[in-house]
């Protein structure tokens, strides 16, 4: 098959942004992710926003029901899916009135025509066809009808027509690939892979994707034809690779740098899941799973695990922590390290499942009973995840403490180029198990002190069945140094302070405050987790216009960078945007009395750097 970008003649833009939308039967997130690779393949910069039916089986062709994939492919560096599409596939009418709003004006439709019927467009909520009421004049529609096409190069095929009906997504992407000079070869490649031993789907879908392919040309759209050209990224080996599985590997890597085997216990909850079906995979590097039966299971059998000597791991979302507090809050007394993976979600309660919110900020700070301080580290791209779990590691096996590690819906689905680390340059985590008795009694006997600690206030870690390491464990408090059950009210401050001061001095051990944007701003925009993306693109376009602005992203939650408040008491605007009703502007308030100024998003979507651009200019006072 001849690719389209082989003809000197097309066009190059620098980039575009593509969303598909359909059914959730309609095949888009599979539609999307093949265009990504695709995409990644071929060396463009990307970034993606798969957006899923917030039910399991929301009614088909109802708005409830649409699922999407939005995807920006550049040539330039790119940290989000866009700010709007400009070419938005809909292949039924519930797609096109849900996502039509998003469309750049003067946009792209590209529309399955055989399901704009009567009944799909009632379901839709349409009083008239929105293809023949004149209500797509502002845009350039492309109407094609993709089911009745698919079915009949599927006719010679010996394949039902209803099973040739759903290679209809293959349709689309054949024929995008070919408006966009994707090479075909991958995905081709991935149909024979992916459904190998059912020769009547691979034959089908392969089908429809060279029909839609070929559809673009015979139907003369070549003035829709343009490239887009390679990223000129760094030299090395890359990967498209999404939050979930990056935090995945970062764990494994993990596991490996401290010579430690990995146990994840864990209960599956949306977003969190692909966590435990990725980990599930890696037995070979010494990875136990453990499906459990609930929540405060999990994060039990992750603790006894802890005790063991492993690196444990639990994860879940928002909900799944509510339920994990008590246990936490065991892990902190007992002072072992702990992994407690939250990928968040809309809340309260069941809230949004399949829907970004980065509101369990506080929750991880102080959702526990008692004072009980953990560190908290975010992630801030998919990629970034991978970093974010390892540093999440070494802190909890270092400092021997439970630590929270934040992602969300956004960055967890969310997909990007990631140039794999070389495995040499990844740090080693230093892991001492105790092996003999630490003090002498008053008789001048070898003794254990479990909380006998050191210079950081750490203490040391005993696995069971130590030659004459005994020690008590459970969550009633400790004897400072014994650990023996102690009601006694000076030492209860004691060791609450210790608890405190060695969670506090974790910041000598991370990085200082770094900023980016214009060193002479007097204003800066303060982030954490997902939301780096798109205030990264809001202050580079600011700069481009001259407007100064600075731009500091946390990833160290708790405790903050040692400089953090020295930072911000440079500048006289400080902007906080969150996917929240503003979390970390009660944090920084409190912490280090700034004027803290919220910028806040709670719609179940990521902010756009286009938004966040007009947002920081209207705190400015420059709009």
């Amino acid at each position: 098959m001849t690719d389209v970008a082989d003809s000197p003649a097309v066009p190059e833009v620098d980039r575009v942004v593509i969303r598909f939308a359909g059914d959730s039967g309609d095949g888009m997130q599979l539609t999307g992710d093949r265009f990504t690779s695709a995409s990644a393949l071929f060396g463009n910069d990307l970034a993606t926003l798969p957006e899923f039916p917030a039910e399991i089986r929301a009614p088909q062709g109802t708005l409830a029901g649409v699922s999407a994939f939005q995807v920006q492919i550049s040539s330039e560096r790119v940290s989000t899916p866009g700010d709007e599409p400009t070419v938005l596939v809909a292949m039924n009418p519930a797609a096109l009135k849900a996502d039509l709003n998003r469309l750049a004006g003067g946009g792209t439709v590209i529309v399955n025509e055989d399901a704009f019927e009567e009944r799909n467009l009632d379901k839709a909520g349409y009083v008239d066809n929105p293809l023949e009421d004149g209500s797509l004049d502002g845009y350039t529609v492309i109407k094609i009808p993709m089911t009745k096409l698919t079915k009949e190069v599927c006719a010679d095929l010996d394949v039902k027509p209803r099973d040739a009906e759903r290679s209809k997504n293959f349709f689309a992407l054949g024929l995008v690939s070919w408006m966009y000079t994707r090479p075909t070869e991958p995905t081709l490649d991935w149909i024979q892979q992916k459904f190998k031993g059912r020769d009547k789907v691979i034959a089908a879908n392969t089908a429809a994707f060279k029909a839609g392919h070929a559809y673009g040309e015979t139907a003369e759209l070549g003035s829709h034809v343009v490239a887009i050209a390679p990223a000129d990224l760094d030299p090395g080996t890359y990967t498209n690779i999404n939050g979930n599985t990056a935090l995945s590997w970062g764990l494994v890597a993990a596991s490996q740098q401290s010579g430690l085997p990995m146990f994840l216990g864990s209960y599956p909850i949306t977003p969190a899941s692909d966590i435990l079906h990725e980990l599930a995979k890696h037995k070979n590097f010494g990875v136990r799973t453990f499906q459990a039966e609930d929540e405060i299971a999990a994060v039990c059998s992750a603790i006894g695990a802890s005790y063991g000597g492993n690196l444990a791991v639990t994860t879940t979302s928002g909900p799944g922590v509510a339920l994990k507090g008590e246990a936490i809050g065991l892990a902190c007394i007992l002072e072992l390290p702990l992994v407690i993976v939250d990928i968040q979600r809309g809340g309260p309660s069941t809230g949004l499942p399949t829907k970004t919110e980065a509101s369990d900020l506080l929750m991880a700070m102080y959702g526990r009973h008692g004072e009980s301080p953990m560190p908290v580290i975010a992630a801030y791209s998919p990629s970034q995840c991978f970093d974010a779990a390892l540093e999440a590691a070494r802190i909890a096996l270092t400092y021997m403490t439970p630590v929270m590690l934040l992602s969300d819906g956004y960055l967890a689905n969310g997909s990007e180029p990631w140039k794999l680390p070389d495995v040499e340059s990844l740090p080693t985590i230093d892991v001492t198990f105790a092996t003999e008795p630490n003090a002498t009694d008053d008789d001048g006997e070898p003794i254990f002190l479990p909380f006998l600690r050191d210079e950081n206030l750490v203490r040391p870690w005993a696995v069971p069945g130590a030659d004459g390491l005994m020690h008590r464990v459970g969550g009633l408090e400790k004897a400072d140094k014994t650990g023996n059950v102690s009601y006694d009210p000076e030492n209860h401050a004691l060791m609450t302070e210790l608890r405190q001061k060695r969670i506090e001095k974790i910041a000598d051990d991370i990085p200082l405050t770094s900023v980016t944007g214009d060193a002479d701003a007097s204003t800066v925009v303060v982030g954490w987790g997902s939301t780096w993306g798109a205030i990264s693109g809001a202050v580079r376009r600011l700069g481009a216009a001259d407007t100064k602005v600075a731009h500091v992203h946390l990833t160290h939650l708790n405790p903050f960078p040692s400089d953090l408040g020295e930072v911000l008491a440079r500048y006289d605007n400080v902007l906080v945007p969150e996917l929240n009703m503003g979390q970390l502007v009660k944090l920084l308030r409190a912490e280090f009395l700034v004027d803290a100024k919220p910028i806040n998003k709670v719609m179940g979507q990521p902010f756009t750097a286009a938004e966040l651009e007009r947002e920081i200019l209207a705190r400015m006072g420059e709009v």
